[in-house]
């Protein structure tokens, strides 16, 4: 009889089945389980088993984040971080503080402020000129789609009131033209690109760091949703090679690698060796992560029909964004090139995940799929879309018919500041009651995986699970 190393009694085993049936325990060896239930782990038990009561309490598997960043997550708990505030006011105190605290820091980096603590979501470089007005700063916000950036910044990266907004971002500006410190999406990168890359400890340091609290969640593997030069961060290829080899890394990681979204398929050979060069002990890279729109919250999420004003209608007077009205959001791939990308990647084994956030992406998405599925057969790659904020009911079904996954992040299905002021007033009723659709998809038989996207939001697995079931932020009032 094999013998277990290890042991738990006392306890309610989930077994994760239809039934959600329970065992009075289970017994492991060697890092698999063995036996399950009371008699069998009883049988499995020898003089050198490490037995652990659980007394009385629920033993569950392992979570798995399926869209999560933490080495970006990382490196921001060890600068300026601003995640766990939320008003103007104390994010210039801590931008105050850590400032004087690190007054050799070549840059002031960090990020995770909330949009809702600034009118219309929009810092402004004069405020944070006050604060640092000698160095650099450049500090992305919560949900990692556009930063917040100085005088000094601005002037380094040399833009101006004549510099153009790039195809896949917006510098906002003043009524005079004048960039006003807040750059959206691909505008960030203006700047980024002069920002000081991590060195190479300090990436295994972020990686260890998150770790650390990934673990701590109960999570023990993950899929890092952006392994690449995308969003103005750094390649941690190397760094998930490196902690993969040495064993440092103890969960399973998936790595989506960035797909460059300004080239094409003369990218393909290169991720596919990225893709050879790390099957490495509990680490692998066979996903693309392409990028498709960008948030709700600054109308850059692709929609099928335009953003309102902040009433519903157009022309109320609210003092809304000038760039609101007319506009539909931003797709940064032409559907057509995505189309021939996925069919491609499709082909060649790898998975594709997406970036779909408005309903005009979700579509594209799917179209995407649809196309690959056309031209390929039916393969083994679990394409999926992640964030589905807004998705038309007619795309609903089409997930389970491509065998697409809907790769949701609950926390962000609760009413809050950003979504109730940012978001729902330019969207209207009909598109509004269209968010998170969690439920229908559940029902028209799509496949659901959740994901934190921490640091956007908590990586706390169990809140997720709270607001997905009940559609109110933990700890707040029904």
């Amino acid at each position: 009889m094999i013998q277990a190393d290890l042991a738990f009694v006392g306890g309610h085993v989930h077994i994760g089945d239809a039934a959600r049936s329970r065992a009075g325990g289970v017994a492991v060896r060697a890092g698999r389980i063995i036996a399950v239930g009371e008699d069998a782990v009883r049988g499995a038990l020898g003089p050198h088993s490490e037995v652990i009561d659980l007394h009385g309490r629920l033993l569950i598997a392992g979570f798995q984040d399926a869209h999560v960043h933490p080495i970006q997550g990382g490196l921001e708990m060890a600068a300026c971080d601003l995640s766990d505030a939320y008003t103007a006011d104390e994010y210039l105190r801590r931008i105050r503080t850590y400032a004087d605290a690190n007054p050799t820091a070549e840059w002031i980096t960090g990020g995770g402020w909330a949009m809702e603590a600034f009118p219309g979501g929009l810092p402004t470089r004069r405020a944070v000129d006050a604060v640092v007005p000698d160095r650099p700063l450049y500090l992305p916000n919560r949900d990692h789609h556009g930063a917040w950036v100085n005088s000094r910044a601005l002037e380094l990266a040399g833009i101006t009131a004549e510099t153009p907004d790039p195809p896949d971002g917006r510098i906002e500006r003043d009524e005079y033209g004048q960039p006003t410190g807040m750059l959206q999406e691909g505008a960030a990168d203006l700047v980024a690109r002069f920002v000081p890359r991590p060195t190479r400890e300090q990436l295994r340091e972020a990686l260890l760091r998150a770790q650390a609290l990934l673990h701590s969640y109960g999570i023990t593997a993950w899929q890092d949703a952006a392994v690449g030069t995308g969003l103005g961060q750094a390649d941690a290829l190397g760094t998930y090679r490196d902690a993969a080899a040495s064993g440092e890394l103890t969960a399973r990681v998936r790595g989506a690698l960035w797909w460059r979204r300004g080239h094409g398929l003369e990218q393909l050979d290169e991720l596919r060796d990225r893709r050879a060069s790390a099957d490495i002990g509990r680490f692998r890279a066979a996903t693309i992560k392409i990028m498709l729109d960008g948030v709700a919250e600054n109308h850059t999420a692709a929609m099928l029909a335009p953003y309102l004003d902040g009433c519903g209608a157009p022309g109320c007077g609210h003092g809304d964004p000038a760039h609101v009205l007319g506009t539909s959001g931003m797709s940064f791939i032409d559907p057509e090139a995505l189309n021939a990308y996925v069919t491609e990647l499709d082909r060649v084994g790898f998975q594709v995940h997406f970036h779909a956030l408005g309903d005009r992406d979700v579509r594209e998405a799917l179209n995407a799929v649809a196309a690959a599925r056309t031209a390929n057969g039916w393969s083994a790659q679990r394409h999926h879309l992640a964030h589905l904020q807004v998705v038309h009911p007619e795309d609903i079904p089409r997930f389970r018919m491509l065998g697409a996954g809907a790769n949701i992040q609950p926390l962000w299905a609760a009413h809050e500041p950003q979504l109730d002021e940012l978001t729902i007033p330019y969207l209207g009723a009909e598109r509004a009651a269209w968010q998170y659709p969690f439920g229908a998809l559940l029902r028209a038989g799509a496949t659901l995986v959740g994901g934190s996207d921490w640091p956007v939001t908590s990586a706390d697995p169990v809140a997720g699970i709270h607001v997905a079931v009940n559609r109110i932020l933990p700890g707040a009032d029904a």
